[in-house]
């Protein structure tokens, strides 16, 4: 199941926007935006899919928790909306959606359901709204769908949607959890929200691809002629380092034979980040809807732009119905995007005259058909598809 739209109405930044996705979803803008209010927006609603929207619950999907007040869109155009409305709509007719409540003096725990809507084709799955009779005696923090969909057939619309919503979560990875020094705090199958267990999850990824498909992988680390786990990393390590049980180990191609093996820990930054990508969109065990906030860190300009080529290929391999979402800074990111296909989606993101996020698709067409021989990373470092900062 595919989700293939997403609206939000008064989240952060968001006052009223709504978002077509496709298979791979680039989102590109200056800093401070609201990019990372997009990806988080989808996470508060995976949280009311699962059944609680509280700080736990939104944390474990890397959705920064915060106050309601911070939650809730507020300018000085517009009211602060008493509530946050969030809608996914996915194949066959599917779609949730919800109305979140707290107080902005009075915060509560966990986010109140004012109402609740899980539908399928033309059939109500679950309805629920301000005091209705048959919901009153209900705990109003609960949301009823995560109970119904247990009732539902596994290939039920509905219930695809909602297990699609369940698993989403944003991945941000850093270094020292990718070099496995530190832990990850949210573990994951198959690798944590900021890179742990990254040995574990690409020694399940390499048993389970073909040697084509690992060739693909390993061909964008120049420097390597093998990758692999291993336990018995002592030998590599100095005693002063933290260690998981498991590591990577790389053999570097142009070192003496009798030294030309390290670990995560000394090797490259960026070969750990092409792994990583690799682990989300090849693994069986990955969520079929997921995010990276910031997928170009950490990455050479040019690298980045190959390993962007590969992503959507990767994720229906992976899942032939796995999308993902992304933010990235960098220009060369977008000469990896085939815009011709119409499963590969970018999306500018500004900011209005009043502040409030807006979300624009961009397409090729008349507007830039006379910049046909620029690449789009130059078109969008010359202003020439907006997403820039005013400085």
């Amino acid at each position: 199941m595919r989700v293939r739209q997403f609206h939000i109405n008064g989240f952060k930044s968001i006052v009223d926007q709504t978002v077509s996705l496709g298979r791979v979803n680039c989102f590109i803008g200056a800093n401070g935006v609201g990019k990372s209010n997009i990806l988080e927006a989808l996470g508060v609603l995976g949280a009311a899919a699962s059944g609680r929207v509280d700080d736990e619950a939104i944390i474990r999907r890397g959705v920064r928790a915060g106050l309601p007040r911070l939650f809730k869109a507020s300018f000085s155009d517009t009211p602060i909306p008493p509530h946050i409305f969030l809608e996914a709509e996915g194949e066959a007719g599917s779609s949730y959606r919800v109305s979140l409540l707290n107080p902005l003096g009075k915060p509560e725990p966990a986010w109140s359901f004012k109402s609740e809507m899980l539908s399928s084709a033309s059939a109500q799955v679950v309805t629920r709204w301000p005091n209705e009779k048959n919901t009153l005696h209900l705990d109003k923090s609960a949301g009823l769908a995560a109970l119904k969909v247990v009732e539902l057939v596994p290939n039920d619309p509905a219930s695809l949607l909602l297990r699609a919503l369940q698993g989403y979560a944003i991945y941000s990875p850093n270094t020292p959890a990718l070099r496995a020094t530190v832990p990850d705090p949210q573990t994951r199958s198959p690798v944590g929200l900021v890179g742990g267990g990254l040995a574990e999850g690409f020694e399940a990824l390499r048993k389970a691809l073909s040697d084509d498909r690992l060739d693909e992988v390993l061909e964008l680390i120049d420097w390597v002629s093998e990758v692999a786990a291993t336990d018995s990393a002592g030998s590599l390590l100095s005693p002063s380092v933290p260690r998981a049980k498991l590591s990577i180990r790389f053999t570097d191609r142009f070192m003496a034979p009798s030294r030309n093996t390290l670990t995560a820990h000394d090797a490259s930054e960026g070969a750990l980040y092409v792994l990583f990508a690799a682990v989300l969109c090849l693994s069986p065990t990955a969520p079929s809807l997921m995010a990276i906030d910031n997928l170009d860190s950490a990455l050479n300009p040019r690298l980045v732009t190959r390993l962007v080529e590969r992503l959507a290929e990767w994720l229906k391999q992976g899942n032939p119905d796995r999308q993902l979402l992304f933010t990235a800074h960098s220009p060369t990111v977008l000469d990896g995007l085939d815009l011709s296909n119409d499963d590969v989606r970018l999306f500018a993101v500004e900011r209005n005259s009043s502040g409030h996020t807006t979300v624009r698709r961009i397409v090729p067409g008349p507007a830039l058909a006379g910049m046909k021989d620029y690449p789009l990373s130059r078109l969008w470092a010359m202003g020439n598809l907006g997403a820039v900062p005013n400085v």
